[in-house]
């Protein structure tokens, strides 16, 4: 059974008039099936990057570069990074297939505070 998601070698690259900053540079990461994934490490080092390029949510002046982000689906894998960031299908992923937790869990998953 393949993993739930595949990332293989992701760029995201910030271009900025000083010069080009590699926010993310060549992550590869395997998801399997029925796991739970915790991105940490210490601030700066590409988390929140990392999790905006899987949803296809980099802003400008940033964009992927390289690498592929594949959803396996059960009816066939879907290139992530292959669909436009505002389009049809890329809002149903976000809505019901892939979501972020943002940095205060509390908040965003209490029923009193969304």
């Amino acid at each position: 059974m393949p993993p739930l998601l595949t990332i293989k070698n992701l760029h995201t690259h910030f271009f900025l008039d000083e010069g080009v900053v590699r926010a993310v540079d060549g992550v590869d990461l395997e998801i399997p099936r029925g796991k739970t994934l915790c991105v940490v490490g210490e601030s700066g080092c590409g988390k929140s990057i990392t999790a905006f390029s899987l949803l296809q949510m980099i802003q400008r002046p940033g964009r992927i570069v390289d690498g592929s982000i594949t959803l396996h689906r059960d009816n066939g894998p879907v290139e992530l990074t292959e669909l436009a960031p505002d389009g049809d299908e890329m809002r149903r992923i976000r809505g019901d297939e892939i979501a972020m937790i943002f940095q205060e869990p509390m908040t965003g998953l209490s029923p009193v505070h969304t």
